[in-house]
């Protein structure tokens, strides 16, 4: 396989997923940008342009997005993308949309670098809940507190976010100074991470220091209000200089819960291991005789605001959840309606009138 592909990613076992699809004259790409029907992809040759019409799909889950591997016809004009290979991890959160629908927001991704602003007011519910969406993609979690020039003291900060994020490294860096850049760029090294936060968290900032360059526009957040302004508009993959490439997003202003249990239960690993203590199976925390958690609480060993976050996020998953599974239904029995009318109208035409 070319070193440019290895360079976005590519292994042996990609190459052996890719066989198939070999045989049928295709070629690999990476997905570096999507531009509705559109995508730009890099292969051995060189960056394209490719027609997404060939996989449209009306599951947002299925649709293409930054990171995908995808197998390219490259013989008409324009280039086709005929199929794309399996994810190995994938980034999703609920919309904003009253659909429930999951929106997936980067593919194959070995690192999720959450940017989080300390010149602003530290909000650890928010971290929580980025983490939790972190973990049920499947990748590994990274916290880089942001802007660590701009604050006189740090140390207590990264103590904080280390609390509410088990098994997650914590980095205080600075894109001005370059401090706490190195560790960090070399934890990111020779795979895939994605850069994940508010507007104004410094992703893009982030992005460039990691780069070297100046990749990415930046703007400085409102001074009204210390917000960030959406700089970032599409999802962008680019290769570090040190090995591997990093996908900056554009600025969350929400981050749903979709399907994230288990991402839920990563980030709160002691309230999990305390319930299995608990009186009850099926134990929610509240009032319940027996309950290990509460019982935590009361001797001041788990923090009060922990346990809501713990309750807010599994009772917004739940909620999402089930609104889903409505929408699925009612879109199942409008398919159903549909073919039944389109079983009658050419029972009918067949017969040359109505059967009675």
């Amino acid at each position: 396989m070319n070193s440019t592909l290895c360079g976005y990613g590519w292994d042996s076992t990609r190459d052996a997923d890719f066989a198939p699809h070999a045989a049928r004259g295709l070629v690999p790409a990476r997905v570096v940008r999507v531009h509705g029907t559109l995508c730009d992809a890099v292969t051995e040759d060189g960056l394209v342009r490719a027609d997404l019409t060939p996989v449209t799909s009306p599951d947002p889950l299925a649709w293409v997005c930054t990171g995908d591997w995808a197998a390219l016809d490259p013989s008409g004009d324009p280039v086709l993308v005929r199929e794309l290979l399996p994810r190995r991890t994938t980034l999703v959160r609920n919309t904003s949309s009253k659909r429930s629908e999951g929106q997936v927001l980067a593919a194959n991704v070995d690192t999720v670098v959450i940017a989080v602003s300390i010149a602003a007011e530290l909000d650890l519910g928010r971290v929580e809940r980025f983490l939790a969406l972190a973990w049920e993609s499947g990748a590994q979690p990274v916290v880089a507190l942001t802007k660590a020039d701009l604050v006189p003291e740090v140390d207590h900060l990264v103590t904080d976010v280390a609390t509410v994020a088990p098994g997650a490294p914590v980095f205080a860096v600075s894109a001005a100074t370059g401090s706490g850049l190195e560790p960090l760029a070399g934890l990111l090294g020779g795979g895939t991470c994605v850069l994940l936060g508010q507007s104004g968290a410094g992703k893009s900032t982030l992005a460039n220091a990691l780069l070297g360059r100046e990749a990415q526009d930046v703007r400085a957040v409102r001074d009204a209000d210390g917000k960030g302004r959406h700089t970032t508009t599409s999802r962008d993959l680019l290769p570090l200089p040190g090995g591997g490439v990093v996908i900056d997003t554009p600025g969350l202003r929400g981050v749903g819960m979709w399907d994230a249990e288990s991402g839920v239960g990563r980030v709160f690993t002691e309230i999990e291991a305390l319930a299995a203590d608990c009186r009850f199976h099926d134990c929610a925390h509240v009032s319940e005789p027996g309950c290990a958690v509460l019982s935590a609480v009361a001797a001041g060993t788990l923090p009060e605001r922990r346990l809501d976050s713990y309750r807010k996020l599994l009772r917004e998953n739940a909620w999402i959840a089930a609104r889903t599974d409505v929408r699925l239904r009612a879109e199942q029995r409008t398919l159903w309606k549909r073919r039944s009318a389109e079983g009658r109208a050419a029972y009918e035409a067949k017969r040359g009138g109505r059967p009675w």
